[in-house]
Formats: structure tokens, sequence, C-alpha cells
């Protein structure tokens, strides 16, 4: 998989989403790499998902959608690196409403082995 990155802008008072990057689980091991590099002021976390985000009507930000947080990337506000090795279906960055937040957050997913996103 080509290395998918997404950029996101701290809110005064908003909650910042980025978009879902879809994750091949079919890869065995799934060796899910992510980097989140920070600038200025912000507090992030990344967050996966098992639903299908490709099935018909999903919506990411509706309340039936199920989002994990992943235990080291939470509320940080430093830039940080981890791992998932094990399949997940989608996987995205969030900054909470924060009257401070006014830097970046740039969240970099590479996914290793066969096959993944072109």
């Amino acid at each position: 998989m080509r290395p998918v990155v997404y950029t996101i802008t701290g809110g005064a008072g908003t909650q910042v989403v980025s978009r879902v990057c879809p994750i091949d689980h079919y890869i065995s091991p799934a060796n899910i790499a992510l980097n989140v590099v920070v600038t200025g002021t912000i507090t992030y976390t990344v967050q996966y998902t098992f639903d299908d985000v490709f099935a018909p009507g999903y919506d990411p930000t509706a309340g039936t959608a199920n989002w994990t947080n992943h235990p080291t990337l939470v509320t940080k506000t430093v830039t940080a690196d981890s791992n998932i090795s094990y399949p997940v279906r989608g996987i995205r960055v969030i900054s909470p409403a924060s009257p401070s937040s006014s830097g970046t957050a740039t969240l970099t997913i590479i996914q290793g082995g066969g096959g993944g996103l072109a």
C-alpha cells in the first residue's frame, strides 16, 4: 500500500475528523504502521473500526459507526508512532473540540505486505 496521509487542523470549539482510510483486511499479517506528526498545539486520537466502510449507506460519523481508540495514540499532543498488527477495516484521526487547539496533526498510514491500496 502506498502511504496515505491525512492532515487535520484543530478548530476552536469544534471536533475535527479526518477521512477514513480503508485497510485491506485480507493481508495477513496486517502490518499497519502509523505515524502522527504534530505542529503547533493540538490534541489527537487515532481510531480504527471493524465496520465495513464500503457498505451501502455507511456513515463514519453516524452514531451507529463503531470506533475504537488506538491504545497508545490516544489523547496525544506530541509526534508519535505505533502500529496495528491485526486486520481492521478503517483508520482515522480526530481532534476533540478545544478552544486552545490551533495546530495540525498529520497521520501517515502504511500497510506492509502484498496487495493493499494502490
